[in-house]
């Protein structure tokens, strides 16, 4: 395996061009097990750890922009992610432990596209849009259209993503990430992310979805227009709840079966709406 560590980010593509089974390194928290367990064998492994371009939070005129190779810990430490934004500091704080969210990055777990890991939810209900990075330039692809299936996305062979480009959101909206897991540090057995904004009693703008409960994260827009213009009374939480019940497609393993993940759904939607609505 030819290791290879560039500086720029033409220079990382101009390297993922050089074999056809080319892999980035970021963080190195899920291809580095997988290489372990000899699940993949690149020819040429791309550390993208020098390329200080993709690192950093920043504001922009509609939002908030990460770079790919930010860390999970530098998301959930920084405090000018409030508002719809803050769905993601909450998602950040709970990604696995402490080491792992000193080195893991935003751009590697989305990459990899695990529907039972925390961020792919969390991107989905704040509205993201990914940029990608090839040869031909650069593109922004919006995050229902970006996860594709179980461990796929929109990226394509040499192409990188560079950032993660997150809209405020309505002034009043508030975001919150809802997981539950066997144990502290776990992946999901199922969670919810949802940003949400009132108009008086009324709810003005809501957007959520489930992680751990399909092939990707689960947004079902008839369940969330069940509870727009609402005031979020307990049969319009459930009635969206079993809509997004409905469509969800998971999978039975140690951390539950398909039926128990389709169970906590519903129940996760109405905690996660209380605790949005209380903060």
């Amino acid at each position: 395996m030819k290791y290879l560590e560039p500086e720029t980010v033409d220079e990382a593509i101009t390297a993922l061009a050089s074999a056809e089974d080319a892999r980035c390194l970021a963080g190195g928290a899920t291809l580095v097990a997988m290489l372990n367990a000899e699940l993949v064998d690149p020819k040429v492994l791309v550390g993208l750890r020098k390329i200080h371009a993709l690192r950093g939070i920043s504001r922009t005129a509609d939002g908030i922009r990460i770079g790919a190779m930010t860390t999970h810990n530098e998301i959930a430490a920084d405090d000018r992610l409030t508002g719809a934004t803050a769905v993601l500091r909450s998602a950040a704080g709970q990604i696995a432990h402490e080491a792992i969210r000193h080195v893991g990055t935003i751009g590697g777990s989305i990459a990899h596209a695990d529907p039972s890991a925390d961020w792919p939810a969390a991107i989905t209900a704040a509205g993201a849009s990914v940029e990608i990075a090839s040869s031909s330039g650069t593109r922004s692809v919006s995050v229902d259209e970006f996860f594709l299936g179980y461990l796929q996305t929109a990226v394509q062979p040499g192409e990188l993503i560079t950032a993660i480009d997150i809209p405020w959101g309505p002034k009043n909206a508030r975001g919150h990430y809802l997981k539950f897991a066997r144990v502290d540090g776990d992946y999901a057995t199922a969670s919810i992310a949802i940003v949400l904004a009132m108009d008086g009693k009324r709810c003005d703008y809501i957007r959520f979805a489930a992680g751990a409960c399909g092939p990707g994260p689960l947004r079902v827009v008839a369940a969330e227009e069940r509870l727009l213009g609402t005031e979020l009374k307990a049969e319009d939480i459930a009635a969206a709840g079993d809509l997004l019940a409905a469509e969800a497609d998971p999978v039975s393993d140690v951390r539950g079966s398909s039926e128990y993940r389709r169970l906590l759904i519903p129940r996760l939607l109405k905690r996660a709406i209380t605790l949005v609505t209380q903060q």
